[in-house]
């Protein structure tokens, strides 16, 4: 059995959970969905970065220890396993000390021994939004262009790692396309960043300023977040012992990031892979960002959207839906609830709710419980449209496109309704029955093609019209409204 390995990124947590990480969380749960409809060996892996200097002044405000804030929060990330209706198959922390801590001990000494780290001291623009140096180019305006904030000046003495060693043969790697970075205008601007020039990066700070993992040999300092974060992909699978499960899963097939921790995904983290002899990542999609109202979240603005009171207002389909539906997966998208009720009236409630309850009402006007396809032209037809829309559909899940894949799915809806419409099947003519058959029979289609994407509306389309496998036959059962109409 083919394996297929992927990833999210690790959030911090020094907040909850917004719509930004839902997004990426629910985009990689559907990549994930699709390869074991293929049939393939999945390992869906997310989790939380606990560590760091934000985490360790957010604990500070309330009034908390690094440990108990940490607990508290990383509860929340695992809630959205329920909420959302994800189906990854674990949920690693930073500070779990049987399976993480272990592995991360074991990737610095070998880094060590490979001489690939070093101590000096060092003076740099610190963000803590970032939980990185920056340097003093990247700013605008004498700030940070992510968080809007100036960076501290740090100095102290920390342990660095040789990053410059391997550029040049991530270069080589990245345009080969043998670390497939998407979309291409990502692989362009890694390329330029490693054009510009980057010098070795900091691996560790000083105790008192941080909260992490001790370096082995140096209490005085706590492991930063690249060689601590970053190795979580290895850890959840078992690095330490390099068994039967690390063996079948590594490398990475997809590492799903957001376009703000691209450079450390495609530069930092194979490096230190290359450091150590393992195989590298395949490949790293990167989504962009979720705006509100055409603003950033921001807690001080007060727009921050909670994706659990946004499921507990539309539904986990719904909001599913319009977050894949809504925004190209690779480009910046704004929210609006205006913008989110107007998709979900439009496409669930006129859309996919609207052809089932159509296709009931016609089975209890028809007197149908129990229909049968046979073989007509017009089948034909309909064959030809569902294998035009499934390969349309996998082209575009191949590449990462989960809204061209979805109007695909749409496109066949619509198609239904036209078929609908053509041959009246409500004035009870001789070919009604096998017009109903048809239907029922595209719905079990359009049912499969949405399991990836929506779950829990696959499985009520399913269960609604029961196919018996043996004898072909369709029965059309009552069931609830799909999308009640905002």
């Amino acid at each position: 059995m083919k394996k297929f390995y992927i990833t999210t990124s690790i959030p911090y947590i020094n907040a909850v959970p917004h719509i930004g990480f839902a997004l990426e969380i629910i985009q990689a749960d559907v990549i994930a969905r699709y390869h074991r409809s293929l049939g393939e060996d999945v390992f869906f892996l997310t989790g939380t970065d606990d560590h760091g200097l934000k985490t360790l002044r957010a604990a500070k405000k309330a009034g908390k220890n690094p440990e108990e804030f940490a607990d508290e929060m990383s509860a929340k990330f695992r809630e959205l396993k329920k909420t959302l209706n994800l189906s990854n198959d674990d949920f690693i922390r930073t500070t779990d000390k049987k399976r993480h801590l272990p592995a991360v001990k074991k990737l610095w000494k070998k880094l060590d021994k490979n001489n690939d780290i070093y101590k000096k001291e060092y003076k740099g623009f610190y963000c803590v939004g970032c939980e990185a140096f920056i340097t003093k180019k990247d700013l605008i305006d004498g700030k940070c262009p992510n968080h809007q904030k100036k960076p501290e000046l740090v100095e102290e003495e920390n342990y660095f790692f040789r990053l410059s060693k391997y550029l040049p043969k991530i270069k080589e790697l990245i345009e080969k396309d043998e670390i497939k970075i998407v979309p291409k205008s990502r692989k362009n601007e890694i390329l330029g960043i490693i054009k510009q020039g980057l010098e070795d990066i900091s691996f560790s700070r000083i105790k008192e300023k941080y909260w992490g993992i001790p370096v082995p040999g140096d209490p005085s300092q706590y492991m930063y977040i690249w060689p601590d974060a970053l190795s979580n992909y290895i850890s959840a699978i078992g690095y330490e012992e390099e068994k039967e499960k690390f063996k079948n899963y590594w490398p990475a097939d997809v590492h799903c990031i957001g376009k703000d921790i691209i450079k450390f995904h495609a530069l930092f983290w194979p490096a230190m892979l290359l450091s150590v002899g393992l195989d590298l990542p395949k490949s790293i999609f990167v989504h962009g960002f979720i705006s509100v109202n055409g603003q950033k979240m921001s807690k001080s603005l007060g727009n921050v959207i909670d994706p659990f009171e946004l499921v507990e207002k539309y539904g986990t389909d719904a909001v599913r839906y319009y977050l894949l539906r809504e925004f190209s997966s690779t480009e910046d998208g704004d929210f609006t609830y205006e913008k989110f009720e107007t998709r979900y009236n439009s496409d669930l409630a006129g859309g996919i709710g609207n052809l089932v309850a159509r296709v009931r009402v016609m089975g209890e006007k028809l007197k149908a419980q129990s229909v049968k396809r046979k073989t007509t032209a017009q089948n034909l037809k309909l064959e030809e449209e569902i294998r035009k829309t499934r390969e349309k559909y996998e082209k575009a899940l191949e590449i990462f496109k989960f809204n061209e894949a979805l109007k695909s799915v749409w496109n066949l809806i619509s198609y239904c309704d036209k078929y609908i419409e053509k041959e009246k099947p409500w004035e009870e003519k001789k070919n009604s029955v096998q017009v109903l058959a048809d239907l029922l029979y595209v719905l079990e289609q359009i049912a499969d093609l949405l399991k990836p994407f929506l779950p829990e509306t696959s499985n009520k389309i399913l269960k609604e019209i029961e196919k018996d496998e043996k004898t072909g036959e369709f029965k059309n059962k009552r069931g609830k409204i799909l999308f009640p109409k905002i």
